[in-house]
């Protein structure tokens, strides 16, 4: 059984994806510290000079400690939704499938969007969806565990009887390997390797969102993200 764990993001990287299909359960990280300026509410778009940021504006001010599932959009900022749909129009509409994933960009940027978690989900499951992932998916709220980083995903790797953990590389910086090896559960690293594929625009601009790659390629997005995919060694 192979778990990993990652928090929700806006408009998804190919890597988010990778890591989602190499695993047997997927575990969204719901109920962590929400962190000001990243990829919670943010990503990027590919444009004629190179990218474009789209951020989500949120409600932070006097909501210290705000986990990611408290997370609200500040609608106060009404125009953010057109904002975010005609820069789609405007840098994919010539795309070869923009046509296919059209009518669910619209539709999502005329609902309306209270809680940031709801927004990235259905946005994650959509794509999901299209890129043919039947990996299980599980909130990490709906889990029993406490303690910090490595303690509890150690014990939501317990919890289903992992016998391997698929850390994102960003985890580096303080995951303890020892405590995985003494909890018999084999390590991981994704360290996944962006593939190079064919955009709207001259050139190749890398790590932007997930629909950057659906908008130019359509059907064959998944074998593109799955061509770039690399595991190595444990604890590499």
């Amino acid at each position: 059984m192979k778990v990993s764990i990652m928090q929700p993001g806006y408009l998804p990287w190919l890597g988010f994806f990778e890591l989602m299909e190499r695993s047997d359960v997927f575990i969204i990280y719901d109920d962590v510290d929400y962190n000001t300026s990243s990829w919670r509410n943010r990503n990027r778009i590919r444009t004629k000079d190179g990218s474009a940021w789209l951020t989500v504006p949120v409600l932070t001010k006097g909501r210290s400690g705000q986990k990611i599932n408290e997370v609200q959009i500040n609608n106060n900022d009404s125009k953010w939704t057109q904002k975010h749909y005609k820069s789609l129009v405007q840098y994919y509409g010539r795309s070869p499938y923009f046509d296919r994933y059209n009518p669910f960009f619209r539709d999502l940027y005329n609902s309306s969007w209270v809680k940031l978690i709801d927004l990235d989900m259905e946005i994650i499951n959509y794509m999901r969806q299209e890129l043919d992932i039947g990996t299980k998916i599980i909130y990490s709220s709906t889990l029993y565990g406490a303690g910090q980083k490595n303690v509890r995903i150690i014990e939501i790797c317990r919890e289903f009887a992992a016998s391997e953990y698929i850390s994102p590389n960003g985890a580096k910086s303080y995951i303890e390997p020892q405590l995985f090896e003494q909890a018999n559960i084999k390590l991981k690293f994704q360290n996944y390797k962006h593939p190079v594929y064919r955009q709207v625009y001259d050139g190749f601009v890398s790590h932007l969102s997930t629909v950057d790659l659906l908008f130019n390629h359509g059907g064959f997005s998944k074998e593109i993200i799955m061509s770039g995919s690399c595991l190595p060694n444990s604890n590499s």
